[in-house]
């Protein structure tokens, strides 16, 4: 079976300070008459500067595919989508699209401020290629989903963004087109209606038609998507059915690292009177360093390995859950319990680990900061000031509770 959506070595070449040939009104050629004349040399230089929004994109998307398409601003995202959603043609390339598309893309694209939101969704319906009698038989449940019955009579002139983007979503979901491409609008909504929202595009999902996502939330790329598109400065960066894996470099860049301090780093590892810091890092269930995004819903360890030289019954470690914002979350240490039951810590190697479960930690990206100290009395390695730190990725699921996780001693 052929690709609904084929998209072949697509660029999207603009030229920026072009002057601009064609004017509207009486005033804009009076306008730009003096601006010619007052400027036309500055003009003229910088009008062969070339930008190039997207450059050499290729790939194919399957009938009932859910591709989540992720980038930083000025990416090409919107780009793209305006190709696909035939609102701007490509200057390299052809996208070959074999359904009807239903797009949502700004805010209120697609509706006419002076109609009503009743005849916008007909209108609406007419551009998608639907006869009346069909639109009149979806026409009640759209406008329950979008929740503005009493405003429906009423010209979207007048609406805010939050109503607009309800009716329109609600549109282009119920109109049922065999392939839906959805921008990042969802933000306009509150949380209620953006849990509705995603309920319907997985319900779009199951029935069969195909859907393109743009987001800059993670939590519903990991949710919705079985396939992701990176694109970063107008190319593309990755095409993966790994969602969490694009997901995860996505957020923490390149050059971020999900990895811990091991054996092979020790010359840059943590030396005192008191011990020396063999590993810190963060382990699945089978007791493999992870270093890749870690779904919300999925607990995870923490392994301090160290080798002890000198006992001290104040010697304790742990370490602290820092997010992005440079806030600590919660610190956890084998001292978080009444004294009799710290672990039983011995001259030589030491091996603690804390289980973090699932639903503890937001989606966000996490800084984990290894610490040791004498308890009450001093620092030996302090959080937020210590290079022993390992990076965690979260991706999806929401917190239950603010319950931090206590070290046990491996027997």
């Amino acid at each position: 079976m052929p690709p609904i959506i084929s998209v072949n070595d697509i660029g999207k070449e603009y030229r920026l300070n072009a002057v601009q040939n064609q004017h509207d009104t009486l005033r804009d050629k009076v306008a730009s008459l003096f601006s010619r004349s007052t400027h036309s040399h500055a003009v003229s230089e910088s009008a062969s500067n070339d930008f190039w929004a997207l450059q050499g994109v290729d790939f194919d998307v399957s009938e009932g595919e859910v591709v989540g398409i992720v980038g930083r601003n000025g990416a090409g995202k919107s780009t793209l989508l305006k190709i696909l959603s035939r609102i701007t043609t490509p200057s390299t390339g052809e996208a070959i699209l074999n359904g009807r598309v239903g797009s949502l893309l700004e805010v209120g694209t697609g509706f006419h401020p002076e109609l009503t939101g009743r005849e916008n969704v007909y209108f609406n319906g007419t551009i998608l290629g639907l006869r009346k009698q069909e639109i009149k038989a979806r026409f009640d449940e759209i406008v329950a989903f979008s929740g503005i019955e009493e405003f429906i009579d009423t010209p979207i002139k007048r609406y805010s963004s939050g109503m607009k983007m309800r009716l329109a979503f609600s549109v282009a979901a119920h109109l049922e087109p065999e392939i839906m491409i959805i921008d990042e609008v969802l933000a306009v909504g509150d949380v209620d209606f953006q849990k509705k929202c995603l309920g319907k595009i997985k319900d779009v999902a199951n029935a069969g038609r195909t859907v393109l996502f743009v987001s800059h939330n993670m939590n519903a790329v990991n949710q919705l998507c079985s396939r992701i598109i990176w694109l970063d400065r107008g190319r593309l960066k990755a095409d993966s059915t790994d969602v969490h894996d694009v997901c995860g470099r996505y957020l923490l860049g390149e050059h971020g690292s999900l990895k811990g301090l091991h054996d092979a780093d020790r010359d840059g590892a943590l030396d005192s009177d008191f011990f020396s810091l063999r590993s810190f890092r963060l382990i699945d269930g089978a007791g493999k360093t992870i270093d890749r995004t870690v779904a919300g819903s999925q607990g995870f360890g923490v392994e301090i390995d160290v080798d002890i030289r000198r006992l001290s019954p104040l010697l304790n470690f742990g370490f602290a859950v820092i997010d992005d914002q440079g806030r600590h979350v919660f610190w956890s240490t084998t001292t978080d319990k009444s004294e009799q039951d710290w672990p039983t810590l011995t001259v030589g190697r030491n091996i603690l680990t804390a289980n973090v479960p699932g639903h503890i930690l937001n989606e966000d990206r996490y800084r984990i900061d290894f610490f040791a100290s004498l308890h009450a009395q001093g620092w030996i390695s302090q959080p937020a000031n210590t290079h022993v730190s390992v990076f965690l990725q979260i991706a999806g699921g929401l917190s239950d509770s603010p319950t931090g996780a206590h070290v046990v001693q491996e027997p």
